[in-house]
């Protein structure tokens, strides 16, 4: 298999075609827009727990979106059946809901011929993962723990897509991502892992069963924490997290037109240690080099130094804002908005040992879970720790603690000042939205709120 999209182009090109036909037949005098875009998904997960494979599921999917205009007034659909009488029903279908909607006053038009970057995010290797290579690093993620119980998956994912447009655009790509993560566990106690890349064949299922199996052992024995507010160090899981959340609700230009965006555009907002981009030219950077509206994905440094710079971009914020797209639709962004999905923040000097030695008392904090957002504007949140939370005293590890509970501004928590150090270990990691999207290191910060713990 390899990254050939040619039958999809002619699916969206046939798509186009026959929107332009039946919309001149269905509504003369009207004027008739489209965007399509034809995707083949081909998904693979090997699940484990109790030490054992449980699962393979395998997909192949190839699904039609269409998004059409008459006059102005907007409608979309998807289909998984693509045989020539389907389409003529999908089209037919969303070019009478159309005509049925009211004006839609953000519509931008449909997508104008632009040039798409060169980068190419595709492993035939990985595309061709099958049950048996996935089970090959489940068997080395679980024979690290030596006797621990271990838990997860590891997946292969492959798409490739094809956009066009009655504007004359035509764009076509493939990707691939490849994961494991997982735990393992004592009887009291679990440690993760997660590594994420483009090629299944840069996963080492052994050296990441190894840390969750270490994590898990120190854990083993733990105490319970009195709430309150710590310094800390977060590991890149939990600091994707964060940069998850900005991402969503920050840098998303159609929050910050609705007024629900913490972003001041040309205000220090955050520590000058921290600088942000979008950027899909990072050669770890997993997905396509255009995005759902089928514009090209371009760089773009949302913070610099601290300072808070730009915002991710559509072709409909940046129609009502008066600016130029960035690249950054998603499927359903008329709702959710513009997201950057190849988020970096960029790396320091320090290790993550260096860090922990400078902190007098404080938490060593893996992985934060089920954080859910309390006020969007003042990016508070809470959520728990979970699978390795540990104590720091005088500059070492003392010990495990029980999970705890947060609520905390991550606004404030990277404010100026607050950031005291920024580690050199920057990888893909995991940030609760699903693995690709972040790239990050560790950081160590001034102050993090825990509100409760296994006592309450």
């Amino acid at each position: 298999m390899d990254a050939d999209t040619s039958d999809l182009q002619r699916l969206a090109d046939d798509a186009i075609d026959l929107i332009q036909q039946r919309g001149a037949a269905q509504a003369q005098g009207s004027a008739v827009e489209a965007n399509v875009r034809a995707t083949r998904t081909r998904l693979g997960v090997t699940r484990f727990a109790n030490s054992f494979v449980h699962q393979h599921v395998g997909e192949d999917t190839t699904a039609l979106e269409l998004l059409v205009a008459v006059d102005g007034r907007t409608a979309s659909t998807a289909t998984t059946r693509t045989t020539p009488e389907a389409l003529r029903e999908a089209v037919d279908a969303v070019l009478d809901a159309a005509r049925q909607q009211p004006p839609d006053p953000h519509w931008p038009g449909a997508t104008p011929p632009a040039s798409i970057p060169d980068e190419v995010r595709f492993d035939g290797a990985t595309a061709e993962g099958d049950p048996a290579t996935r089970a090959e690093h489940v068997r080395a993620f679980v024979n690290a723990g030596e006797g621990l119980d271990a838990a997860g998956y590891v997946d292969t994912d492959a798409s490739w897509t094809a956009f066009a447009s009655t504007a004359g655009q035509r764009a076509a790509g493939a990707s691939t991502r490849a994961t494991v993560d997982g735990i393992h566990q004592t009887p009291t106690s679990a440690g993760s892992a997660h590594q994420t890349s483009s090629r299944l064949a840069d996963l080492d299922g052994a050296a990441a069963g190894d840390r969750a199996a270490q994590r898990a052992r120190d854990a083993a024995e733990f105490t319970d924490l009195d709430p309150g507010t710590l310094e800390v160090v977060l590991g890149p899981e939990a600091v994707a997290t964060l940069l998850t959340f900005f991402a969503v609700y920050g840098f998303n230009a159609k929050m910050h037109l609705e007024g629900a965006s913490f972003v001041e555009l040309g205000a220090a907002q955050l520590d000058p240690a921290i600088t942000i981009l979008d950027d899909p030219e990072d050669p770890r950077a997993i997905g396509l080099p255009f995005d759902a509206e089928g514009s090209p994905r371009r760089p773009v440094t949302l913070v610099e130094q601290g300072v808070s710079r730009a915002l991710a971009h559509d072709r409909r914020t940046a129609h009502r804002a008066g600016a130029t797209t960035t690249g950054g639709a998603v499927p359903g962004g008329e709702s959710l908005g513009a997201v950057p999905l190849n988020v970096r923040l960029l790396p320091g000097q320090r290790t993550p040992e260096e860090m922990v030695a400078s902190v007098e008392r404080g938490l060593l904090v893996t992985e934060l879970n089920y954080v859910r957002v309390l006020e969007p504007k003042a990016q508070r949140a809470t959520g728990l720790t979970r699978n390795g939370t540990f104590l720091i005293e005088d500059g070492e590890v003392t010990g495990a603690v029980s999970n705890l509970r947060f609520t905390e501004s991550f606004l404030d928590a990277l404010a100026p000042g607050r950031v005291l150090g920024v580690g050199a270990d920057d990888r893909l990691a995991d940030g609760e939205f699903g693995p690709g999207m972040v790239t990050c290191p560790s950081l160590h910060l001034a102050g993090f709120t825990f509100t409760g713990g296994a006592r309450g």
